[in-house]
């Protein structure tokens, strides 16, 4: 079994192929690729590649989600040699691909559900359907059936073979471990480094269905196959902190709890935004604390996403169901990324232990190690004034501005928005708020 802890300094950044580019193809996405490497990214993840689905289409284009078949590319975006042009580029560049597989469902008229009905979940006129009415436009797969495990396990192994590095799986809390176990010892055969990211899904979610007899995994036990699953477990809580309607403390106990009950080496994918939330200046107060939370996010234990457009500061998540290209603009903050990007292979995060000193009236916390630490202090309130910072006194540097600063009998300036410094630390700092151990 691998050590999951390498992939906690990951940074991955997800990619829209339709609203990429004017384009939206393929093409587009190649053509930005040196961009996109030079940000410090290690992965990219493209959202589904496949044909979409006609029948119950949502808006004029349809959910890259409702599959109408997994084997072939979406005409739009190219051709599959198209496709394979786009992976040997990324290789190239350093960088692997991962591409999004939607196991839990296809479009209602997917070859599929109209050459094998009966794979699917089906209601009392024995027509496929789903158990999510708002998802109109899928119906669901019934993984009771050995064939379709078949069927999808030879779905993976044709993109591996295109060498793709790893896979996205869309509700992964939905399908049954039986299957990833097969789905992974496939594409381990033909790549034994593949990487898989799960989006498991929200605890209430997860809760509620079981009580209405339905199907559904906890991130726990999606930990058995996956070496990465979504923050979801506690994400609406970040939310509300962002929001100013959560005490951050609350948030950082979260985290807490994640080191208790997940394996040692679990790995949460780290995220402000991503193509089903709203962006991060959607729920800030201030673009100054937006700026906070993507550095602490980053700073965060566990691979780092970037959603396309985070770097440009888009004002809002792309519409899902139509064209609607992300505003790039001047790409305004693609120094700051790639700072955290570069930080996020510093031997600290690498080798260290996180700690959470204060929560308020700013976060601080400490990348520990018995080399040089790495501290930060985020002002994800927006507060003004002094601090008491759990740092001993000198003069420091910004490794996000370059520029210098004091601490003078334990007392800092409050950054307008994040600084992360190295520091020599003997020791561990004293935790004033006595968090996280």
């Amino acid at each position: 079994m691998k050590n999951r802890t390498v992939f906690r300094n990951l940074v991955i950044y997800e990619i829209y192929v339709r609203n990429h580019s004017q384009g939206g193809d393929f093409q587009g996405v190649i053509d930005d690729l040196p961009r996109i490497k030079a940000l410090g990214v290690d992965y990219i993840w493209l959202m589904p590649i496949h044909p979409i689905g006609k029948v119950n289409r949502k808006g004029s284009l349809g959910s890259s989600y409702a599959i109408a078949d997994y084997t072939t590319v979406n005409p739009d975006y190219g051709t599959e040699q198209d496709f394979k042009r786009l992976v040997d580029t990324a290789h190239d560049l350093g960088l692997k691909v991962m591409i999004d597989v939607v196991y839990n469902h296809t479009s209602p008229d997917s070859l599929l559900a109209r050459e094998h009905k009966e794979w699917f979940r089906l209601d009392a006129q024995g027509n496929p359907t789903t158990s999510v009415p708002d998802w109109s436009d899928i119906v669901e797969l019934d993984h009771s059936h050995p064939e379709l495990h078949d069927y999808l396990v030879k779905a993976i192994q044709k993109w591996s073979t295109l060498e793709v590095d790893g896979y996205r799986c869309d509700v992964a809390s939905l399908v049954p471990l039986e299957f990833w176990d097969k789905a992974h010892a496939a594409a381990a055969a033909i790549n034994p480094d593949t990487i898989w990211l799960a989006e498991s899904v929200h605890p209430d979610w997860v809760a509620e269905r079981r009580r209405n007899g339905l199907f559904a995994l906890s991130d726990s036990e999606l930990y058995r196959v996956f070496d990465i699953t979504y923050d979801y477990d506690i994400f609406r809580a970040w939310e509300r902190a962002v929001k100013g309607d959560l005490d951050t403390r609350y948030y950082l106990d979260l985290l807490y709890l994640q080191n208790a009950i997940y394996p040692v080496d679990y790995v949460k994918l780290r995220y402000v935004e991503n193509h089903d939330t709203d962006r991060v200046v959607e729920l800030a107060a201030t673009r100054q604390q937006a700026l906070a939370w993507i550095a602490f996010q980053a700073f965060n234990k566990g691979a780092w996403l970037i959603y396309a457009g985070e770097e440009a500061a888009s004002p809002r998540k792309p519409d899902q169901f139509n064209k609607d290209v992300i505003p790039w603009k001047n790409y305004e903050l693609t120094e700051f990324i790639q700072k955290l990007a570069t930080l996020k292979k510093d031997p600290a995060q690498k080798e260290g232990n996180l700690y959470w000193l204060t929560s308020e009236p700013v976060i601080q916390a400490v990348w520990f190690i018995e080399a040089t630490s790495l501290c930060a202090v985020f002002n994800t309130a927006g507060e003004k004034g002094e601090i008491l910072t759990a740092f001993p006194d000198g003069t420091y540097q910004d490794l996000l501005s370059g520029k210098d600063f004091n601490i003078v009998d334990h007392k800092l300036q409050i950054p307008a928005t994040v600084c992360i410094f190295h520091c020599q630390l003997k020791e561990l700092p004293p935790e004033r708020e006595m968090l996280l151990v």
